[in-house]
């Protein structure tokens, strides 16, 4: 409810000479915006306002709307003809909520006439989260005095929010709506400035005001989360209040995203997620109100909604959450994984603490039910994230969630070249260096460095660069990529020599990630796929939102995590549908080689288990997923791959890349055996995919020991791999482009023998 008791402030005279339509039609939007907001009149202004409206407009219309809505008004505001503000306390009590938003008219006299933004600002508060400059305010944060800290406790805002607008309609009387933020509790004093456009501030700085604000404590909500088996558990909740907010990319969301600060918070909750995660036993703290909370755990859980209501005048309370589970892969022997996240650059604050700590990240591993997670450094903050760097578990780690930090060679000098991910490496300093500049200027002596010691390597997000030239989201498609980026671009090159053991894909346009893992399969490379999030810079939504699944030979831990990835013991998964025990005549992907052998060209028998999940209707956001373009973001995700408006989804056979069966099954969390019986007529490889959700690792068929090889992959191959030559030359080191150029040759003469074999 609006804030409408007196404070012990002087009246301010009643406006006169004001024409009664205007006014009150605008305090009708007004009333009309405060009921949307949360934040409505009392109910017997309410009604005198409807009065007023029913009957004759004159003076006594402009006398009674001022005297509802003036005990209402935090300040008053004054526009003198030249353009300049002055501000006045208004009559309104100065009282807060801890931790929520609490609304105030503004009373403003605009003898200008003036139809600029009107805005309010104060030295106490921090700027919204959609701010540009807010990763600069977030390192000025940093490094405040903790006095200096603790005078930043509010947030304000003008609201604009429908049917009000950002800008002064050029009345001589109308009123404003001031939103006001607090995280903490207690008597604060701020300071509050109101402006309509540069240079309006009145002579003498009178455009602001100091208010002491008396905070009321928010309650302490304890969480008690469990389980879908009944066992304590982390889960990621999302807190509404149901109110429009007038700015920032989280409307109505506690904690309030642009008020965290991980270094200085009681729990490391980011501002650039509108969920938090915690622990049962750990709390939130809420100001009294009724709350909507969304709360799951990663996809392999069902999202629900439970509405809390926060009661007044309590210091605690303790509120029940029961996870659900529509699918547990760890039971039949499957476990997920991310292998590219971070903890610095991109959406984290980066200075002066160089990102976040490692405990923080697990945190959202935890949350989101990731098995394994690599939590990886990078250029930014690179200096400072190595010192985590163990060539070990970090000690958090335990039999269900594993974390280790290891590498993305990025922001280093072979980046224009492709980023790529270096796990389960033992020495993270490439031989002879102390800086990054150091570092080599292509990609391949840095794969053959971390394979020395045992590392599992391939690019990162694979598509960035593999756009084709000509538009087209064929798979596979025959257009040479632009090569222009910094995915998976020499990999063409560094895959003819035995360099990579993984492709990444799960975090990039589906049709340029596949297009290229397709061609060089059909020329009878045999790297697999890993899923990959890059959380927090190509999505910062939630770590895992692409992932591996991976079935280990032996224990869940990190040896075995790579060693599947490695054997192509795996799937890519948004994590809402499912392909496990994958097999070919019984030989199952990631066993052996992967590879089956046939005298001669005949029928298969190809089997896997199938589950997938989708609520039985689709609500605005998944119809809008589904409706757009498979280069937009999220690029993996099961809604495009519903049959129609249907809860199927189609699962597809494919044969060097080509589909050649496919099966629907019903997305409502069964799983399902299914059966193909493809008759191969030559070498290829097979493999099942939910398409762009999912996708198996392939399984190689030999037909009387000839090789895999489709001609026109490898035409392909060979002028990507020279349209690559092109763009990544000229950022090659001079003493290093003769070994390069050599590597470049030897690719290139391998496809060429690969293409006369094909004649």
């Amino acid at each position: 409810m609006l804030r409408g008791q007196h404070d012990q402030h002087a009246q301010h005279a009643v406006a006169a000479d004001v024409s009664p339509q205007p006014l009150l039609a605008q305090a009708m939007r007004l009333q009309e915006a405060l009921s949307f907001s949360g934040n409505a009149l009392q109910p017997a202004d309410a009604e005198k306002l409807k009065a007023l409206g029913r009957n004759a407009l004159s003076k006594e219309t402009v006398a009674g709307v001022q005297a509802i809505l003036d005990p209402y008004c935090l300040h008053v505001v004054h526009i003198n003809p030249e353009g300049r503000v002055k501000v006045d306390r208004g009559a309104a009590k100065a009282v807060l909520v801890q931790g929520g938003w609490t609304a105030f008219l503004v009373k403003i006299h605009n003898e200008a006439g003036i139809t600029a933004k009107f805005e309010a600002a104060s030295p106490n508060a921090l700027k919204p989260y959609h701010s540009p400059s807010f990763e600069s305010r977030v390192k000025k944060e940093h490094e405040l005095t903790p006095g200096q800290v603790a005078n930043r406790f509010l947030d304000i805002q003008i609201y604009a929010g429908r049917p009000l607008q950002a800008n002064l309609s050029g009345l001589k009387l109308e009123y404003a709506v001031v939103q006001i933020y607090s995280k903490d509790a207690g008597q604060r004093e701020a300071e509050i400035a109101y402006n309509a456009g540069q240079g309006s501030q009145d002579i003498g700085f009178r455009n602001s005001t100091h208010i002491l604000f008396d905070v009321k404590p928010a309650v302490k909500v304890k969480l008690d989360v469990l389980d879908d088996d009944g066992k304590p558990a982390m889960a990621s909740f999302l807190i509404t209040d149901g109110q429009e907010h007038a700015s920032g990319k989280f409307k109505g969301i506690y904690p309030l995203p642009s008020r965290r600060v991980a270094a200085f918070d009681e729990y490391p909750d980011f501002f650039f997620q509108p969920q938090i995660y915690r622990q049962s036993g750990e709390h939130v703290m809420l100001p009294p109100g009724k709350y909507q909370v969304t709360f799951t755990r990663g996809p392999e859980y069902v999202p629900q909604t439970k509405e809390i209501m926060v009661p007044e005048g309590r210091q605690e309370i303790q509120a029940g959450f029961r996870l659900k589970r529509w699918i547990q892969l760890s039971k039949m022997g499957w476990y997920s994984a991310d292998h590219h996240i971070h903890a610095a650059g991109c959406s984290h604050y980066d200075s002066p603490t160089e990102g976040v700590d490692p405990k923080d990240m697990f945190r959202q591993v935890l949350g989101e039910d990731l098995n394994m997670a690599a939590n990886l450094a990078w250029g930014p903050s690179w200096y400072h994230q190595k010192t985590f760097f163990t060539g070990k578990d970090h000690p958090l780690s335990g039999r269900g969630n594993v974390m280790r930090n290891d590498v993305e060679v990025s922001g280093f000098p072979s980046s224009h070249a492709g980023h790529i991910v270096l796990l389960r490496i033992k020495e993270d300093d490439y031989p002879g260096t102390t800086t990054i500049d150091q570092w080599p200027t292509w990609t391949a002596p840095v794969l053959s460095w971390a394979k020395s010691q045992g590392g599992v390597v391939g690019y990162a997000h694979s598509g960035w660069g593999l756009e084709p030239m000509e538009p087209t989201t064929l798979l596979p498609n025959y257009v040479t990529p632009r090569m222009d980026g910094i995915g998976a671009n020499e990999y063409i090159m560094t895959v003819t020599d035995g360099l990579i053991d993984f492709f990444s894909a799960g975090d990039t346009p589906a049709p340029w990630e596949l297009n290229m893992y397709y061609h060089t399969l059909n020329c009878g490379f045999k790297t697999r796929l890993s899923g990959e999030t890059d959380f927090p810079c190509i999505t910062d939504a939630r770590v895992g939102q692409a992932r591996s699944y991976f079935k280990p030979r032996n224990a869940m831990d990190y040896d075995s995590y790579v060693e599947a990835l490695k054997l192509g013991r795996s799937y890519v998964s948004d994590g809402k549908s499912h392909i496990m025990d994958f097999t070919v005549n019984g030989v199952e992907a990631g066993t052996g080689e992967s590879e089956l052998s046939l005298q001669a060209p005949g029928n298969v028998k190809v089997t896997a288990k199938l589950a997938a999940y989708l609520p039985e209707k689709q609500d605005s956001l998944s119809e809008k997923i589904a409706m757009s373009a498979i280069t937009e973001k999220p690029y993996w995700d099961i809604e495009r791959s519903r049959v129609g408006k249907s809860r199927k989804v189609r699962a597809e056979l494919i044969f060097n890349g080509v589909p050649v069966e496919t099966v629907e099954i019903l997305a409502d969390g069964k799983v399902n055996d299914i059966t193909f019986s493809p008759k191969i007529p030559k070498s290829g490889w097979l493999a099942v995919r939910v398409y762009p959700s999912s996708h198996s690792n392939p399984v190689f068929v030999k037909i009387n020991n000839q090789p895999i090889l489709e001609k026109q992959s490898a035409e392909w191959c060979l002028a990507a791999l020279n349209q690559c030559w092109k763009m990544k030359q000229p950022n090659i080191r001079a003493e290093e482009k003769s070994a390069a150029a050599a590597g470049y040759e030897k690719a290139r003469n391998v496809y060429k023998t690969l293409i006369d074999a094909g004649k």
